[in-house]
């Protein structure tokens, strides 16, 4: 059975990681929103869902997602959460109305009572590694993530890498799965033109500072750096707090690092559009990354990306990628000193452009379009 989204159709997504601190999934969720209320899903009924005690949606950020309804409930947080994961209650419907699908930005369902139920998926790193994360992910993420995936309607998958686990790994069916690749920033050209023809001052790395970003190589490899020459690129590790990372804020505040390292914390947009016109090179030292929305972002911007060939970033990166290897600082030392060769980063810089041009959030919103029809023919066809 075919079944397609026809004007009017109601959709919801789950906002709230986007409603604070937008990391990586709260940019993908604010402008997938963004590109289905402005292409080829405008047609659709979006609905944005909120919940929390404290904050609420920003009057500038609606001001971005023209057409689409904010259902903002003033439940906190946590408690939802731990509603919708543990009892499966209340339906969504109960908070925010009659939909037609519902989506979830995370691998675990919505509750909902007639609504087709679509989840995201991007890594399952906290299956492999438990211990590294915390929260409400630690909790039910490894408990319920397998469970939750085969019952949803259809999964989105972030990456072809984020696919193949949830084929592998899971055993969902590829039928019930559809790659969703990222986009690039709009805002892009804005922070080449203000870069101009320069080669940037900066080693920048953004992100969370958490274990599974793996700072800890990255420092390693710096301090061997800083051991051979003086004239080392100063760091800037940008990101709020997560779990792991406070020894590594605590070593780069400590000498030899802290004459040569600055750490921001969390950084607004227009903070971080200025942070990648001013970089040489953006590092990725990950240790799995179900894509890599800085690496994007980074290369979108003319700018290098240094990385660990894991997860999906060889797929993002493609043939821009400076890729350096796991567990190994020597070799990360020797990357970040071939940052300082403007030769060589023009010509990853090039690389890069070309390479960010083949992802942007119409394709997103489109590919999600697809995943939405085939979530509601799978449950119409269990009905």
């Amino acid at each position: 059975m075919s079944v397609v989204p026809s004007p009017g159709v109601r959709v919801l997504v789950d906002y709230r990681p986007a409603l604070r601190a937008r990391t990586g999934i709260g940019e993908y969720v604010h402008e997938l929103a963004r590109a289905l209320t402005s292409g080829a899903g405008a047609s659709l009924d979006l609905t944005l869902f909120s919940s929390s005690w404290r904050d609420r949606v920003a009057a500038e950020t609606m001001a971005e997602l023209p057409g689409a309804r904010v259902v903002d409930r003033r439940i906190p947080v946590a408690a939802l959460t731990w509603s919708w994961h543990r009892r499966g209650w209340p339906a969504i419907e109960w908070l925010a109305g009659a939909q037609d699908v519902v989506h979830s930005p995370t691998p675990l369902l919505l509750p909902a009572r007639r609504a087709a139920q679509v989840v995201t998926v991007f890594d399952l790193y906290f299956l492999t590694q438990p211990a590294a994360v915390r929260g409400a992910t630690q909790r039910d993420f490894t408990a319920l993530v397998g469970d939750h995936v085969r019952r949803a309607d259809h999964v989105v998958a972030g990456s072809h890498y984020a696919a193949a686990l949830v084929t592998g790994a899971l055993g969902v069916a590829a039928e019930n799965v559809t790659t969703t690749p990222l986009g690039a920033p709009q805002w892009a050209a804005d922070v080449r033109a203000a870069r101009g023809t320069a080669t940037g001052r900066t080693l920048l790395f953004l992100g969370t500072l958490e274990t599974r970003k793996n700072v800890g190589l990255l420092l390693d490899a710096y301090e061997l750096l800083l051991a051979q020459r003086r004239d080392v690129p100063p760091l800037v590790l940008a990101g709020g707090l997560g779990a792991g990372g406070d020894a590594w804020v605590a070593r780069a505040m400590r000498a030899p690092l802290a004459a040569h390292v600055t750490v921001t914390g969390y950084v607004s947009e227009a903070a971080r559009r200025a942070l990648y016109a001013d970089a040489r090179a953006v590092v990725v030292p990950s240790l799995d990354e179900g894509f890599g929305l800085p690496a994007l972002e980074a290369m979108a911007c003319g700018v290098p990306v240094v990385a660990t060939p894991v997860g999906a970033l060889p797929e993002v990166l493609g043939d821009a990628g400076f890729f350096a290897p796991l567990g190994a600082p020597d070799a990360w030392a020797a990357a970040l000193d071939a940052c300082t060769d403007d030769t060589r980063m023009r010509d990853l810089s090039t690389r890069g452009l070309r390479q960010a041009a083949r992802y942007s959030w119409a394709d997103t919103a489109a590919a999600t379009l697809t995943a939405y029809r085939a979530a509601l023919a799978r449950r119409a066809e269990r009905r």
